[in-house]
């Protein structure tokens, strides 16, 4: 218990945006981006066009070229805008850049073309607009120095490789590690696209895109609650499933959209990762009343009808959700849309509602 409780004091620190302490004589911000549901990141700005950036423990100073440093300021690391050749080792975020113009931008990315489920990346890379940079813990330095790279943008998986960090802003590249993924909210990883915005010179146009989310947001929340219980999950190649546990941002997708979890009862583990892997007996005993089924086949082996469903195990065919005919499956491109929270609470909560597949993007109905 003890280790548990230290591990979620850790993780408060490291994921909760602290504002780190200026000089008393320190320029004096004149406003800040007043965030609507983020709580991973702080900006404040200042005369002159720059803007101060906090993300738990990293500190920078946002300088677009000509701008005075800020007194008080100086010894913040700085990163110029826009930022230009950026490389994107987070797969979540170019989503969000797509969606806000920002994609001329991006020179590199860490997934390599194949398994890029957005087409507008898939083209980009087969024109040669945005290349393989390697791996996120194994770039290729040598292609980002020379092709002028001047931001990367990392996930907190860089974290398990400091060294990699350590060495791109040793060749003096800026390290930027984004935290969208902590969000308690899902509209508060959406809001991330303000940052990028700021970061490319595309504020105006996230602005946009982020009110319009909050607007097919907002419309949904006066809905009543569906009182349905869903399950989202996939099976694991060792035949464990693997579902999300109750702070996850999917599980809060689906209380948002006006349903529940049916899993009740799971194990409790130190680790920061959002899912959890249980025995098919457990989840049989937990999931077998569900109303809804939702199988996450962005994470394993598409399922295109009911069918293959069935396949997967024996037990499947004796679940309520099965019997009804309210077994879906995600869209491969589910995860990294990032930009579609809104869209996806709106589709689970038509599902919730018993409405049709009819001009769904991210789930359809097993058949």
């Amino acid at each position: 218990m003890r280790r548990a409780l230290l591990l979620c004091v850790s993780l408060l620190l490291l994921c909760g945006c602290r504002r780190a302490q200026l000089p008393a004589d320190a320029a004096k911000p004149t406003g800040s981006m007043a965030l609507q549901y983020a709580q991973d990141f702080t900006v404040d700005f200042y005369a002159g066009g720059a803007a101060r950036l906090q993300i738990a423990e990293q500190d920078f100073l946002l300088l677009p070229a000509d701008a005075p440093v800020p007194p008080g300021l100086e010894g913040l690391k700085q990163i110029p805008i826009p930022a230009e050749n950026i490389y994107l080792a987070s797969s979540s975020v170019p989503d969000l850049f797509s969606q806000i113009g920002a994609l001329e931008k991006v020179g590199y990315v860490s997934t390599s073309v194949e398994n890029w489920n957005l087409p507008e990346l898939r083209e980009a890379m087969e024109d040669e607009k945005i290349l393989y940079a390697g791996k996120y813990s194994a770039p290729d330095y040598e292609l980002l120095l020379t092709g002028g790279c001047g931001l990367v943008v990392e996930n907190s998986m860089i974290l398990h490789s400091p060294a990699t960090r350590e060495k791109l802003e040793t060749l003096g590249l800026p390290v930027l590690v984004e935290y969208s993924s902590y969000e308690p909210h899902p509209l508060g990883r959406v809001e991330w696209v303000r940052l990028y915005g700021l970061l490319t010179g595309k504020s105006a146009e996230a602005e946009d895109f982020f009110r319009r989310q909050c607007e097919t947001f907002r419309a949904l929340e006066t809905a009543e609650p569906t009182g349905k219980s869903a399950v989202f999950f996939h099976l694991s190649a060792s035949g464990g499933v693997v579902v999300r546990r109750q702070a996850d941002y999917v599980t809060r997708m689906i209380e948002l959209a006006g349903g529940k979890s049916a899993l009740t009862e799971l194990p409790e583990s130190e680790s920061a990762l959002s899912t959890v892997t249980i025995q098919m007996e457990s989840f049989y005993a937990q999931a077998r009343e569900a109303d809804v089924l939702i199988y996450n086949s962005t994470a394993a082996q598409e399922v295109r009808n009911l069918d293959e469903f069935l396949a997967l195990s024996p037990l499947l065919q004796d679940f309520k959700a099965v019997k009804e005919g309210n077994v879906w499956c995600t869209d491969k491109s589910m995860f990294q849309r990032s930009s579609a929270a809104a869209d996806m609470i709106r589709e689970l909560h038509a599902v919730f509602s018993g409405g049709e597949a009819d001009g769904m993007e991210y789930l359809y109905r097993l058949e």
